[in-house]
């Protein structure tokens, strides 16, 4: 993986002419920011609290204000808009109805996730991209983190061998079966099971089955998943953990090696390596050129990648979609059809019960 020199925004030539919907607390800190590394002009900004709109065009540049989406998107007639907003009273996701007014305007659409509440929503936004030509990502952040994307090298490259299992730790809970039918129940779990569905699919491939148990203290998970392609994997969702403690690990393993993510930043590669005589060796090290390789971020100098907004993965997402759009091709990351499977891992949920096998992707 090699390092790229990071362009600022007053840098590019060509910049796509942006509106952004929503004015939340996440956007101003996230995603607002990135475009200072972003091929963007900030156009306009839409919220429903018009002064909080004003607020957020005199911070990040945006010549006009709007307090209705559509008006916006019909006097400005954007190339792309990003759409960060909230939930219904019902507990559907707000984005998915906004998103597909802007793909049947023709703007191209960058939406945080969650990109939907179920399949079939995730497929009238294809639908909906499909008969328009347009683009439409969502913000899977975590298979632009610069870990996770090392990760993702490491087990394609050939001395890793086939990834033949995946251990994904997230903490969340899910509430019990008998509540699952109340969409706005699940808006916490919905939100979060994005994050590891999406690192699993990136890494793994589509889901043919899982099964999962669920424990009645905290509501954690643990679920038993085997891939289309032969792989397995676990997904540890442990609520009830400390406040203090990193979120999350990742290990996957191939063939006589492994890789591990640790608190989504630290790497660990363990190459291929025989382990010392047993019984026989007086030192744990193994040769130089089989031994683990470990990276982290130092944190002492004013660098970028000690940025959130760089380690966590949103400029690098911004950035993917911008330039997809510049250069006429789809997004290779944070697609709809990502979406799709994790709709179909939420549903999985909603719908069974723990303690039965469930087929996600039939053979």
């Amino acid at each position: 993986m090699e390092q790229a020199n990071v362009k600022y925004n007053f840098e590019y030539d060509r910049k796509l002419n942006i509106c952004f919907i929503g004015a939340g607390g996440h956007s101003f800190r996230n995603i607002y920011p990135t475009f200072q590394y972003a091929p963007v002009d900030l156009a306009a900004i839409c919220d429903k609290d018009a002064d909080r709109a004003a607020a957020y065009a005199r911070q990040f540049g945006a010549r006009a204000v709007y307090t209705d989406y559509r008006e916006m998107l019909e006097k400005e007639k954007p190339d792309a808009v990003f759409i960060v907003t909230s939930y219904t009273p019902e507990g559907r996701v707000q984005a998915t109805d906004i998103a597909l007014d802007a793909l049947k305007a023709g703007v191209h659409v960058w939406m945080e996730k969650p990109t939907a509440a179920s399949v079939e929503e995730v497929q009238q936004l294809m639908k909906a991209s499909r008969d328009n030509n347009r683009y439409a990502m969502s913000g899977l952040k975590k298979v632009f983190f610069p870990a996770i994307a090392k990760a993702k090298q490491i087990i394609s490259s050939p001395e890793f061998g086939t990834p033949s299992s995946i251990y994904v730790r997230y903490p969340q809970d899910i509430p019990a079966f008998a509540e699952r039918s109340d969409l706005r129940k699940l808006k916490g779990f919905l939100d979060h099971l994005y994050h590891p569905a999406s690192i699993i699919h990136y890494l793994m491939g589509k889901i043919g089955s899982i099964a999962y148990e669920r424990e009645p203290f905290n509501g954690g998970t643990v679920t038993n998943m085997r891939f289309l392609n032969g792989a397995v994997g676990t997904l540890h969702m442990p609520a009830g953990v400390s406040g203090s403690s990193p979120l999350e690990r990742l290990e996957v393993v191939g063939s006589g090696a492994n890789v591990v993510v640790e608190n989504g930043v630290k790497v660990t590669y363990y190459r291929k390596a025989a382990r010392p005589a047993y019984g026989r060796s007086a030192s744990y090290l193994v040769d130089d050129q089989a031994a683990p390789l470990h990276w982290e971020p130092e944190h002492s100098l004013g660098q970028l990648y000690n940025k959130n907004i760089f380690y966590l993965g949103y400029v690098p997402e911004v950035l993917h979609f911008c330039e997809s759009i510049l250069n006429g091709q789809p997004p290779q990351k944070g697609t709809l059809e990502e979406s799709l499977e994790i709709a179909k891992l939420f549903e999985a949920y909603r719908y069974s019960p723990e303690g039965s096998p469930i087929v996600i992707n039939g053979q």
